[in-house]
């Protein structure tokens, strides 16, 4: 496993890490407390020592499970959680100091954890940014001992530039992946300068860039692939990157005839991902233990090649950029 430094954290975590959103379970079949065990146990059996979660995945089963975990385990473990998606409606007037404060005392009691390594605000409304006070009450909180470290989950480019600008902002949690490369260009650079640390999730498009998927897949009534194509219920951008579903297959099946005899496309996606050198670490997420397998996996694989890379951004550049590059 290889390491990078996550920005003014100075936590030195794998660059292959791992996200929570489904774990337990595939989205919207419910939640398998000994299923999530297996998957966490065998991320850090790997060698993964960050793990990202957040309070209202499965309404708090996914902390808990991750904090259960954690405690059983002698290895250092980073744990990373969100909060502010609670509020309801999301809005604006609904973050207060207290509301806060509650949301991490929450976290911690859940996770069975003295102190959060890093907690996130979870996609804040844009006015949110304008608001020193919401961003304020993370220091009292790190005075307490209850965090330490704050970071930020965003939506958008323009809401990743306006929340490095406050000074207690470590990380930057930010769609990034072969089919969403605008982040590459527009921000990156900006966070090195700062030293925020930059957390990729989405880095399969919702699964897309595994190329296992057709025309023909089924997902569940209840998984957001199924009923948010259109950003029905939170933000477009989280479900397959944003990109119509059709587009994302043909790009796709592209992508395969790159790499003869690869069935399973992920460990080449990430491999794309790992070039950035300002990329701290990737949370993909698993639904099985063989997911974390099968994403580890780039590491018995060679190295892209630059006529690779270079074949690799010519469909994106084809067949996606028109679509979507403009956005987010």
């Amino acid at each position: 496993m290889n390491h990078r430094i996550l920005g003014k954290t100075g936590f030195k975590v794998s660059e292959i890490s791992l996200g929570t959103w489904q774990v337990g379970g595939k989205w919207g079949s419910g939640f398998d407390n000994k299923k999530a065990q297996e998957i966490l146990n065998v991320a850090i059996d790997e060698g993964i020592n960050f793990i990202d979660t957040a309070d209202v995945y499965e309404n708090g089963l996914s902390e808990s499970a991750v904090g259960r975990v954690i405690r059983s385990r002698s290895e250092k473990v980073y744990v990373a959680t969100k909060c502010g998606r609670q509020i309801n409606p999301h809005v604006s007037d609904g973050y207060t100091p207290d509301a806060l404060q509650q949301f991490v005392e929450d976290s911690l009691r859940r996770t069975g954890l003295e102190t959060l390594d890093l907690i996130q605000l979870h996609c804040p409304p844009a006015e949110v940014y304008g608001r020193p006070e919401i961003f304020e009450i993370f220091d009292r909180l790190k005075t307490q001992g209850k965090i330490q470290n704050l970071g930020v989950s965003v939506e958008t480019i323009e809401e990743a530039l306006l929340a490095i600008e406050y000074p207690n902002v470590t990380t930057i949690q930010i769609i990034f992946n072969l089919f969403r490369q605008r982040p590459a260009e527009r921000f990156f650079k900006k966070a090195a300068k700062k030293s925020v640390g930059i957390i990729v999730r989405v880095p399969l498009a919702s699964g897309l860039l595994t190329g296992l998927y057709g025309t023909q897949t089924h997902f569940d009534p209840a998984d957001h692939r199924n009923f948010n194509r259109n950003g029905e219920m939170f933000d477009k951008g989280e479900t397959f990157s944003g990109i119509n579903y059709h587009t994302g297959i043909k790009a796709a099946k592209t992508l395969k005839d790159l790499f003869p005899g690869e069935t399973n496309l992920a460990p080449r996606a990430l491999q794309w991902i790992l070039r950035f050198p300002e990329v701290s670490c990737i949370i993909p997420g698993a639904s099985k233990k063989e997911q974390v397998l099968s994403n580890l996996s780039l590491y018995d694989l060679p190295p892209l090649t630059n006529e690779k890379v270079m074949g690799m951004d010519t469909v994106y550049q084809q067949q996606i950029a028109p679509e979507v590059h403009h956005l987010w």
